[in-house]
């Protein structure tokens, strides 16, 4: 499984391209994202809803979510996808410029949206393909220029994204107990955790362990247990593969914590 590191920076514009072979992973999206799915399928779940995403789908994945992924390429060809980071400097710049404005603050919600395809995001997709190497240096103009471009696109087609782009407020204070029982599965530092329910890292651990009365980790470690004895058990998954998909380093070190708390090694369930 692939993690991206909690401050790995991605370019602003992204061609992702992997050859004959599926990839998975989880990532924290700092910032949202216009994407568009050029060939292959693209499966991703926020804790709430798996999504599916095919061959000229466009979505927009919203900021501060954490998201699992999984990118399959066609039969005999690549995984192909474009995506169009929007950060928070080019979004509060064209808020003072134009005067756009959130009229309401949402909650977080789903982490992506499938945007319906049309002819104006055909076009922008295809001003992009001669690009491909835009983050180069020297390139910063036209890089904003096609940013911005982006954002007055959603605009068009997608109002409503609206009170989206232009909420620059930070997480509101969330039901810990709720986001974590969601969220568990999520390999992710806790400040991420703590950031993300709307707490300060001493608030966060102060209300875990009020609620949970263990310390995050603690909890963490015997929840995925859980987790992986379900799934094995009920669902008759591989230990191979539910290691990876709770968060668990490697193997080794999730079969000796699952033999540890259920005294048997999980091959043997």
């Amino acid at each position: 499984m692939l993690i991206q590191k909690e401050n790995q920076k991605r370019p602003p514009i992204l061609y992702s391209c992997y050859f004959s072979r599926s990839r998975e992973g989880e990532q924290f999206v700092p910032e949202h994202v216009l994407s568009f799915q050029i060939a292959g399928t693209l499966i991703t779940n926020d804790g709430n809803q798996q999504h599916t995403f095919k061959e000229g789908s466009i979505r927009f994945i919203k900021r501060n979510h954490l998201l699992k992924f999984e990118k399959r390429p066609p039969e005999n060809g690549e995984f192909k996808s474009l995506s169009v980071s929007l950060d928070q400097e080019t979004l509060r710049s064209i808020s003072l410029e134009y005067g756009y404005h959130a009229d309401k603050h949402l909650p977080p919600g789903e982490a992506t949206v499938e945007l319906a395809p049309n002819q104006l995001y055909k076009s922008y997709l295809d001003s992009l393909r001669p690009y491909e190497q835009l983050a180069e240096p020297g390139n910063e103009g036209l890089l904003s220029l096609k940013l911005r471009e982006a954002v007055m696109l959603l605009l068009k087609s997608n109002p409503k994204l609206k009170d989206v782009l232009f909420d620059f407020s930070e997480p509101g204070k969330l039901d810990l107990e709720a986001f974590m029982n969601r969220n568990f599965h999520f390999k992710v530092e806790l400040k991420r955790f703590a950031y993300l329910t709307g707490r300060s890292l001493a608030t966060f651990k102060r209300d875990f362990e009020k609620i949970f009365q263990l310390s995050p980790s603690r909890w963490l470690q015997q929840r995925r247990l859980q987790e992986a004895y379900y799934l094995i058990k009920e669902k008759g998954k591989a230990p191979s593969e539910v290691y990876l998909e709770l968060g668990f380093e490697d193997l080794s070190h999730f079969s000796f914590a699952f033999k540890k708390m259920y005294g048997l090694a999980p091959s043997k369930i």
